[in-house]
């Protein structure tokens, strides 16, 4: 059936009309509402909604993509009488809808992904999903994602297409909601800036863009789509890709359709960043004008041509309701301008007729083929004929096949003759072997009778040789190809060659051993007769051997040639190698460049600047040799040279040498005193790096005497060494200068001062070595110095300190300098670790022998028994409900004490927050609750003894009132009050009650009973003729509630009757499940006379005060507004409504469906 296809005004659906005109008052069938897409753990029941219209009402029926929906235990199709328009389905697995009448069908389609755990819940069901019922009055989630990532001149459009109409409410909440959402994204980004929205590109794409800047780069990024989560790649051969050029992300969509609109956010790890609205129309979809129907004969090839209004990469081709890809039965061309697009169907069979149809976007438009069939028909395939002929040499056909017609009941024949025996011949027919072979013959034939049916069928004669036929080439031909192909960086290289041999061929082309794979820089032709390789753009490093290798199944043959991609040469290599340098001249060499380009060098640009100076001055081209002698030098002063390689390409970079000094020899090292007697010093140092460029020929060596600022020469060799002329007992320090051809250099950094006598004696022990002080990380050490003895141990000058742990033999020392204090503290010990010390006395004789302790020491301080410093510490502390409390015990003790906390003599609970450091003790209670009451106790403990200390902590909150005060008189002259328990009396022990009294004569309120654990209370001296008011409050350790005010006494009741009524609640409150960060709206309706007083309770905690909820109540119906509900708010809500006659309870509970714990853990690791 033909129909026309257009588009519904509901996005995503659509109509097929079956009559080119509707009769008057007849509409064809329509969706006011579509299903709407769902994610759902795997196990639970999914539900579709679609309402439908259309006069006559059409029929409804679901589909599955991949299934049918007939079983009636996993899917259940419902239409409600009531509302005959609105059908459902329920499924419980992984969807079209059809509307049908007489005059057209409607289709649309829903997707349902099902997720294996709530491990894998997509994270985008939190942001921005659609829900399926919105009450009255609330706005849809989206609206605020699309605003705050709007324009200010946006935002009046967008309110008017949500019915937002409270533009100082919007803009208000709006203010909020951004501080919230930076917030979290300062978490993961530091600058969110240049947000573009969605716009339509020109070909058939969308793109939106934004930068941003991480403060982690191996963050997650998500894409949502009307929240669910979209894949996208980094390329763009995806449908939806992203690219990212700095600090700008780029994320696009392909080939754009009508199910590609919708909201697409992007998140990372979790939190939203960017929000962008694609509506259906944004859609430029271009309009394809209508193909014409074809015919074609069998055997033949079929083309569907559509032209576009405007350009589109890629439209969907569909044949008898399946798609048409690119193979061997279909090619699908696109013009250069893609306007023009062709469906090729090949080889046309009677099975390939029916309706062909093609979709741009949400347009589309079909045809039918028509195959024709012919008269019985034989024809031979004149390409496999020739290939025959070309594979197999001295075979020939000398007679070849030719089309016959056979009329039905008739016989047909096809023969052809062949130029030799010594061949097989198989006859296929429609690509099946027929069983009939012909061997050694030079005719071969194929006999058809009786001819039944007026089919076409396709015949053809395959014929097999044992001579042995390996690839050949033409030795003029390789000998082209062997030539080697020079180019240019960035142009072409072609490669062909030309080939025979049996068939099949098997082609291999390579690049320095390394076979070539086809991309967008190679590209391998294959033929029957040759090969060619095409590489594009090519680079220096494509430079290399080129080979080809041909192979069957009777020999392999190779063909080599070589290509070479000529290019500038790469740049010199350094460092240079100084040949001379003096005061007149600068000669130097370098290496030539690693690369020449594939050209020869010819010539060196050189430019030399002088160091201090910021011009370059150009010396000009030198000859190839990589070598130069400067003679244009100032004695003394740096150069520096830039050096570029000169080749028929071109210029290499420039290569920059070091400084080059034409002028003295660099400094020598300090001189080192090997040995010091009465008449001699020895001395020795390292000559210089810099040797001014030419060869050291000798040092000069000075002396000064300590005092004096004169240094007198000591003498002018090679190699100065011994130094005699010197005055025992007289200090001196020496310096040495390198000499070379142009004079001698600075001299070098004096030595230490050396005395000029006779080597001395290593001093004796330390004596009386003893630790004067330690704690856990250091320890200190006093000693007496070593006696002296002439000619046995001279005077100590200094001492060394050396210490190991317990475990350890080795000793380190622990100051490189001999120190001359007799004490030294050590630092850096571990706590309670065991060590040995001892201490070494040093002079220029050298080191006398160690001096240790009899006994290891530990790192610790002198023991001290455990005892508070705290003289003022608390014994009793009163907490109020949900309070954080804090409390901090300092004590003193030596070693480092245990410490442990216990409440009323057992552990305490870990809710309870334990922090020990070196002098303090610390107890939090984050959130105390009643069960927190109790005596908690600490004990530090160590070696020495231990010390104890108890705190008392009451948690407990202000008391509720008591309930209604009733008075009675028993006795005259007396009135008895009696009263309700407060709801805190059996929580709290410490609970009592007081009676306060009023007279219409004092009017002034008296207590007259305190301390009361019961409820009743005789009040006497009640005299006649006044009027008494009672009011009983409840008391404990926080202070008063408020009061229980009673009736009057003493007052006569008037005729007539006064209703009142305790309180009731008519409209109880509902039980709620909210997705975190939304709203949360609870209500109820409540009456009672008096006007009775609500107070809402979470967890038995009030929350009248709590800023964090929005509590109203006006005319008896009483709300509460969350407006952005976390984990915490999950719990039990109460509401409680008292007055003086009595109190009512109305409770439900809350649960708040949090965050997937996939994207939970991503936040974790992020942090």
């Amino acid at each position: 059936m033909l129909g026309q296809l257009y588009r519904s005004r509901v996005p995503g659906v659509m109509i097929t009309q079956f009559v080119e005109e509707l009769p008057e008052g007849m509409t064809t069938p329509d969706f006011t509402r579509k299903p709407i897409a769902l994610t759902i753990q795997e196990g639970k029941c999914a539900f579709f909604k679609a309402i439908v219209s259309g006069n006559p009402t059409p029929s409804v029926h679901w589909t599955r993509n991949n299934g049918e929906v007939t079983e009636p235990g996993r899917y259940k199709m419902v239409s409600d009488p009531a509302t005959p328009n609105e059908h459902y389905i329920e499924v419980t697995d992984t969807y079209k809808c059809f509307a049908t009448n007489e005059y057209g069908k409607a289709v649309v389609t829903a997707n349902l992904n099902v997720i294996e755990s709530e491990d894998t819940i997509t994270p985008g069901l939190i942001y921005g999903a659609k829900p399926d019922d919105k009450k009255d009055g609330e706005i849809d989630p989206r609206f605020w994602d699309v605003l705050m990532s709007a324009d200010k001149k946006d935002y009046e459009k967008i309110c008017a297409e949500f019915g937002v109409t409270n533009f100082r409410w919007m803009l208000k909440t709006l203010n909020a909601k951004k501080v919230e959402r930076e917030e979290e994204q300062a978490k993961y980004v530091e600058n969110l800036s240049n947000l573009k929205h969605i716009e339509v590109k020109p070909g058939g794409g969308a793109e939106f863009e934004f930068e941003m800047s991480l403060k982690d780069p191996n963050v997650k990024i998500f894409l949502f789509k009307d929240g669910v989560m979209v894949p996208f790649s980094v390329e763009t051969e995806e449908k939806h890709f992203l690219k990212k050029t700095g600090r700008k992300f780029t994320f696009g969509i392909k080939d754009l359709a009508g199910d590609d609109e919708g909201l697409y956010q992007v998140m990372v790890e979790g939190v939203l960043i960017f929000s962008t609205d694609f509506k259906g129309e944004m859609l430029t979809i271009p309009k394809a004008n209508k193909i014409p129907s074809v015919k074609a004969t069998e055997r033949e090839d079929a083309v569907f041509e559509c032209v576009l209004s405007s350009p589109m990469s890629k439209i969907q081709w569909t044949g008898k309701n399946q798609p048409c890809e690119q193979g061997e039965k279909f090619d699908i061309e696109v013009s250069e301008d893609m306007l023009i697009h062709r469906l090729v169907v090949k080889d046309c069979a009677k099975l390939d007729g029916g309706i062909y149809s093609v979709c741009a976007g949400i347009k589309s438009c079909n045809a039918f083929l028509v195959v024709e069939g012919k008269e019985m028909t034989f024809q031979t395939q004149k390409v496999a004929l020739s290939h025959v002929t070309l594979t197999y040499p001295g075979v020939h056909f000398t007679s070849g096949l030719s089309d016959i017609s056979v009329n039905m009941g008739n016989r047909g024949e096809l023969e052809c003759k062949l130029s030799s025996e010594n061949c097989e011949g198989i006859w296929y027919k429609d690509g099946k072997e027929v069983i009939l072979r012909f061997g050694n013959a030079i005719i071969h034939a194929i006999l058809f009778k009786n001819v039944i049916s007026n089919p076409t069928c396709f015949c053809r004669l395959v014929l097999s040789t044992t001579t042995a036929d390996p690839p050949r080439v033409n030795p003029d031909d390789l000998a082209a190809f062997s030539k080697p192909v020079i180019i240019k960086v960035g142009q072409n290289a072609t490669f062909k060659l030309s080939f025979m041999g049996r068939d099949p061929m098997k082609i291999y082309w390579y690049n320095e051993g390394e076979e070539l794979v086809e991309d967008k820089h190679i590209n391998i032709e294959k033929s029957l007769t040759h090969s060619r390789l095409l590489l594009s753009k090519c680079q220096r490093k494509a430079t290399g051997e080129i080979k080809i290798k041909i192979k069957n199944e009777c020999g392999t043959i190779e063909g080599i040639s070589r290509l070479i991609v000529l290019d500038r040469p790469s740049p010199a290599l350094g460092p240079v190698e100084i040949i001379e340098a003096s005061s007149a001249v600068l000669d130097f060499k370098w290496r030539p460049p690693k690369d020449n380009g594939g050209s020869p060098v010819i010539n060196y640009i050189m430019e030399r600047q002088q160091l201090g100076r910021n011009s370059w001055m150009k010396l000009g081209q030198i000859p190839g040799e990589p070598k130069y002698r400067d003679t244009n030098v100032d004695h003394g002063r740096k150069y520096c040279y830039h050096i570029r390689a000169v080749t028929e390409q071109g210029i290499s970079e420039m290569m920059e040498t070091d400084d080059i000094q034409a002028a003295y020899p660099g400094q020598p090292s300090s001189p080192k005193v090997i040995s010091a007697f009465a008449n001699c010093i020895n001395l020795e140092w390292v000559p210089p790096s810099n040797t001014g460029g030419t060869n050291i020929l000798g040092y000069h060596l000075e002396k000064r005497k300590k005092g004096s600022n004169l240094w007198g020469s000591i003498n002018n060799v090679k190699e100065p060494i011994k130094v005699k002329d010197v005055i025992e007992g007289l200090e001196y320090e020496f310096r040495v200068a390198a000499i070379n051809i142009s004079g001698a250099g600075e001299p070098s950094t004096p030595s230490e001062f050396v005395i000029a006598r006779d080597p001395k004696k290593p001093p004796g022990q330390v004596i009386d070595l003893k630790v004067t002080d330690s704690t856990y990380t250091t320890l200190s050490l006093g000693w007496t110095k070593p006696i002296e003895e002439e000619g046995v141990q001279d005077e100590a000058k200094g001492y060394f300190v050396e210490i190991r742990p317990a475990a350890n033999p080795e000793w380190d020392r622990c100051n490189n300098n001999p120190i001359i204090m007799t004490s030294y503290n050590i630092l850096g010990l571990k706590s309670m670790a065991m060590y040995w010390v001892r201490v070494i006395a040093t002079n220029d004789g050298g080191e006398g022998k160690p001096k240790g302790l009899d006994n290891y020491i530990i790192a610790m301080p002198p023991p001290v028994r455990p005892h508070f410093t705290d003289r003022k510490m608390m014994r009793l502390q009163y907490l109020t409900n949900s309070s954080v409390y804090f409390y901090v015990v300092f004590w003193q003790a030596s070693p480092m004490p245990n410490i442990t906390w216990l409440k009323d003599g057992m552990p305490v609970s870990k809710r309870v927050t334990i922090s020990n450091s070196d002098n303090t003790s610390q107890l939090l209670i984050p959130t105390s609750e009643r069960p927190d009451t109790g005596i908690y106790t600490i004990i530090v403990k160590n070696m020495v003894g231990q010390e104890t200390f108890s705190i008392e902590i009451r948690v407990t909150d202000d008391p509720k009132p008591p309930g209604p005060a009733e008075l009675e008189q028993n006795v005259p002259g007396t009135v008895t009050v009696t009263w309700t328990p407060s709801p805190d009396e059996k929580r709290d022990d410490r609970l009592h009650y007081i009676v306060s009294r009023r007279d219409s004569v004092k009017r002034m309120w008296q207590t007259v009973a305190d301390h009361l654990f019961n409820n009743k209370f005789t009040a006497l001296n009640i005299m006649a003729g006044r009027e008494y008011y009672f009011r009983v409050y409840a008391k404990n350790d926080m202070g008063l509630s408020e009061p229980s005010e009673s009736p009057t006494w003493g007052v006569n009741k008037k005729k007539g009757t006064l209703r009142l009524s305790s309180p009731s609640f008519l409209v109880p409150l509902k039980t709620h499940s909210t997705p975190e960060s939304y709203e949360c709206y609870m209500s109820c309706a409540v009456r009672g006379d008096p006007t009775p007083h609500v107070t809402w309770y979470r967890n038995n905690i009030s929350l009248n005060t709590n800023t964090n909820y929005l509590i109203t109540n006006t005319s008896g119906v009483c709300s509460m507004l969350i407006l952005r509900v976390g984990p915490k708010d999950t719990g039990e809500y109460k509401v409680i409504a008292d007055n003086a006659l009595g109190r009512a309870e109305c409770s439900t509970k809350l649960t708040v469906n949090e965050q997937p714990e996939t994207l939970q853990r991503a936040e974790m690791d992020a942090c």
